[in-house]
C-alpha cells in the first residue's frame, strides 16, 4: 500500500471521463483500492474517486459519518465504508437541496450545491456482484459528490451562486452572515 497524490482543481485529469472497469476482481483493482483507502484515511476525507489520485477508472470509495460531516473523534460511521467499481445512480425525485460541499480536490474551500435529495445508486463489488442502495440526504449527496469526478465534475461547476463559495475558514467563520444572505435573496430583499 501507498499513499497517492491527489489531483487538485485546475489539473486535467479531474475533467476526464473515467473508464469503466472491465473485471473489478482484478490484482490491479484491488492494488488500486488498496491504496486509495490509505490515502483516504491519510486525507481525513470521507470519500475519494480514482481520477482524484490521477487513475481516470471508474472507482470510487466512501463512508458518511454519523454526523453527516467531517468525522472526528465523537462520529459513529453511519454508512460503512463503501467501494464501489463503475457505479450509476438514478435521481427517485426531481426534488434538490442546497448544502454545503468541500472536497480534497479543491482544498480550503466550499460551496453551496445542489444535489437530488433521494437517490438510488448501484455499483459492482471487488468481487464482481452488483449491488444497490437507497439514499437520502448526506449520504445521497456523498455519492453524488464522488460520482461526479468520474464525470470530469467538481462541484463547483454544480453551484449556481458563486457568493456561496469560498474558503473554508470564511465561510464558518461568517457562518451567520451568509445565512442572513441567503434567507434576504430567498425572501426578494437581496436582489440588485
Amino acid at each position: 500500500m501507498s499513499l497517492l497524490k491527489i489531483a487538485k482543481m485546475g489539473n486535467p485529469v479531474l475533467h476526464q471521463i473515467a473508464k469503466r472497469v472491465d473485471d473489478p476482481s482484478s490484482p490491479e483493482i484491488k492494488a488500486i483500492v488498496s491504496d486509495m483507502l490509505e490515502t483516504l484515511d491519510d486525507s481525513e476525507g470521507i470519500g475519494l474517486a480514482a481520477p482524484q489520485v490521477h487513475i481516470p477508472k471508474r472507482v470510487v470509495v466512501f463512508f458518511v459519518p454519523e454526523s453527516g460531516v467531517s468525522m472526528s473523534e465523537d462520529d459513529e460511521v453511519k454508512e460503512e465504508l463503501t467501494i464501489m467499481v463503475n457505479p450509476e445512480i438514478e435521481p427517485l425525485t426531481d426534488e434538490k437541496e442546497l448544502d454545503w460541499e468541500a472536497c480534497l480536490s479543491v482544498p480550503n474551500m466550499m460551496g453551496c450545491v445542489p444535489r437530488h435529495i433521494k437517490i438510488r445508486y448501484s455499483w459492482i463489488d471487488l468481487s464482481g456482484l452488483r449491488q444497490e442502495r437507497v439514499a437520502a440526504g448526506f449520504h445521497a449527496r456523498a455519492v453524488q459528490h464522488e460520482c461526479d469526478h468520474l464525470d470530469g465534475i467538481l462541484y463547483p461547476m454544480r453551484m449556481h451562486d458563486f457568493r456561496l463559495f469560498g474558503y473554508s475558514d470564511e465561510v464558518k467563520r461568517n457562518q451567520k452572515l451568509i445565512k442572513a444572505g441567503e434567507a434576504a435573496r430567498i425572501d426578494g430583499k437581496g436582489e440588485s
